[in-house]
């Protein structure tokens, strides 16, 4: 049964940094490319950045330069470092599998709340 558990998110001031960190179980963490998403007021989870097995990352144009995501294999556990933080990046904050099993296609954790705000 897949399951992640985001943490590390709070409250910052325009400029600062979080570290995000999120604990993957339930599936063979290693095997799956894996993802950062932060939810839009619509609901919808839309991804931010990624990372491969093998450790390529890709990431959305507005976070590129800012936000570096990398993982831990030995550890099922995936990081999301955030930098220069500004009020749109405001938003919940979620990881998940790409990919993954059809019966976890609607799946997501609670997910960690980052707000930028002076």
């Amino acid at each position: 049964q897949l399951h992640v558990v985001e943490s590390g998110g709070g409250s910052v001031q325009p400029g600062g940094s979080l570290s995000l960190s999120c604990v993957v179980s339930g599936i063979s963490f290693s095997t799956y490319a894996m993802g950062w998403y932060r939810q839009l007021p619509g609901g919808q989870h839309d991804l931010v950045a990624s990372v491969t097995p093998s450790g390529t990352t890709r990431y959305a144009d507005g976070v590129k330069g800012r936000f570096s995501i990398s993982r831990d294999n030995a550890q099922n556990t995936l990081f999301l470092h955030m930098n220069s933080l500004n009020g749109e990046d405001t938003a919940a904050y979620y990881c998940n599998a790409l990919g993954r099993p059809t019966q976890y296609k609607d799946y997501w954790g609670q997910g960690t709340q980052v707000t930028v705000s002076s």
